[in-house]
């Protein structure tokens, strides 16, 4: 008659404790990468916001004002009215003839939703510059300390590494 070999306590204790380690050191890379694709997201998104901005200095000479509440005012007939998506119902910005005649964004991007939309705009330098900012979720990311020195002469108060903030400007 054959024996069947079983497994001890102490050999299946040690696979369980090797099997817990490497999901202890797999788990948290899974978790910051979803941190990075939602970075690389925003940084994307506020490219293109500064694509829009620069079309429309291009068709204004100067870059759109803000309010108070850090809102966009650069739609409507003559280009001064809050980007809201009300005065051009199917685009966030746009401006000229009618309101609508020149397309610059078709919606603002909604980076974190409930919190401000997660971007902030100011313009600077009466209009020949302006401070786009997100915060990013992962304060290791290299872009962060270069976008804030390339934006820090005039958008100090917006870019600071200790807020985590991703920063483009109008170079």
């Amino acid at each position: 008659m054959k024996q069947h070999r079983a497994f001890t306590l102490i050999e299946i204790l040690v696979v369980i404790g090797v099997i817990a380690t490497i999901i202890g050191l797999i788990v948290p890379n899974f978790m910051g990468i979803r941190q990075r694709a939602r970075d690389v997201k925003r940084k994307t998104e506020l490219g293109e916001m500064k694509t829009a901005l620069r079309l429309y200095y291009n068709d204004y000479g100067i870059y759109p004002a803000n309010t108070a509440g850090l809102s966009i005012q650069g739609c409507g007939a003559a280009g001064d009215q809050v980007c809201d998506g009300s005065v051009c119902t199917d685009y966030d910005f746009a401006a000229g003839g009618g309101g609508c005649d020149t397309q610059y964004m078709k919606q603002w991007p909604d980076m974190d939703p409930g919190v401000d939309d997660g971007w902030t705009y100011t313009q600077k330098i009466s209009g020949d510059d302006f401070c786009l900012a997100t915060v990013m979720e992962n304060p290791g990311d290299p872009d962060i300390s270069s976008s804030v020195s390339k934006c820090s002469a005039n958008c100090a108060a917006e870019c600071t590494v200790a807020n985590r903030n991703f920063c483009l400007c109008a170079d």
